[in-house]
């Protein structure tokens, strides 16, 4: 009974992994390059960052996913970012290579908006232990697919802006390409291909007598394949985002805490998840690292200093 409940464990893994699940890391509050490409070298400098998130921890071959990110910004309108993440559920190993590029604008001195168009490939293979388990049976397309490997493209655009760099708003358009082939595969021209999106909007309130910052935003993520979500989060900063902390709530029936610090220019986060249902009694929870660097450009020295 155990091995035929892995078997479907397993299948049921297999299309959660060709979901594509965009927003994998929970901390977009404090990095939007997770969600949206048009934040690729939005801010001046060089950005660093790599994360780790163990999902459901305390369940056999639970979530795993880690990543490593860097973008930047070229000259005074271009950005340009790279990513790499493997991930590991069950049986299943994954490999996404990421390419995100934007554009930035000075609309106004206080208003900039950038607009980004980022790229995937992933590539997905299950374990051969799988084929050697006895209630295997060959013919299965969806399984003999991943012992092979099985190798997805996808692209995604993004629109992110600011105004004071204290509100910002951003909406991406997730699964353009696989939404448009599923279209084409089902003969249903008639949908829009950017019914998949994830848009968030927040706004930052400086308290200066006390030395804290609030900054409450909301998310709405709407991804192929995966249940409507909604996140109400607030995240303070104290002395100057030396302290951070943050609470989220998502629609989805979980709750999340975050604790971070930033010194000079190195940022540490750390977040914990629990869930509301049932299937929290057979885990621990979720934990998410994400450790990142800055590195600022020089200031061009004044002539005849």
């Amino acid at each position: 009974m155990k091995k035929i409940f892995l078997l479907i464990a397993l299948a049921l893994t297999c299309k959660w992994a060709a979901a594509q699940d965009e927003a994998i890391f929970m901390h977009y509050l404090v990095s939007p390059i997770l969600i949206n490409p048009a934040a690729a070298g939005f801010q001046e400098g060089l950005q660093l960052q790599a994360n780790a998130r163990a999902q459901w921890t305390g369940f056999e071959d639970s979530p795993k996913t880690y990543g490593a990110l860097a973008h930047t910004s070229i000259g005074k309108t271009f950005g340009l970012g790279v990513g790499v993440l493997s991930e590991q559920a069950a049986q299943i190993n994954r490999m996404r290579v990421q390419l995100n590029t934007a554009f930035r604008f000075q609309i106004r001195e206080n208003i900039k908006l950038g607009i980004g168009f980022g790229t995937e490939y992933q590539r997905m293979v299950v374990g051969n232990d799988v084929a050697n388990n006895n209630f295997y049976q060959g013919g299965d397309d969806l399984l003999d697919d991943f012992l092979n490997g099985k190798g997805v493209f996808d692209a995604t655009i993004g629109i992110y802006g600011a105004y004071l760099e204290r509100t910002y708003v951003g909406l991406t358009f997730n699964n353009l390409v696989r939404n448009r082939l599923d279209d084409i595969a089902s003969s249903n021209d008639n949908g829009s291909f950017l019914k998949y999106y994830t848009f968030n909007v927040g706004h930052r309130f400086d308290l200066a007598d006390l030395n804290v910052s609030l900054e409450p935003s909301i998310l709405f993520r709407q991804i192929k394949d995966v249940p409507f979500q909604m996140d109400v989060n607030l995240k303070a900063g104290f002395m100057q985002d030396q302290l951070i902390a943050g609470l989220s709530y998502r629609s989805i029936g979980a709750l999340g805490i975050l604790l971070g610090t930033k010194i000079s220019t190195f940022n540490l986060y750390y977040s914990y998840d629990v869930s509301f249902q049932r299937f929290q009694r057979y885990n621990t929870g979720s934990h998410e690292l994400t450790l990142a660097f800055t590195l600022k450009p020089k200031e061009k020295a004044i002539k005849g200093y």
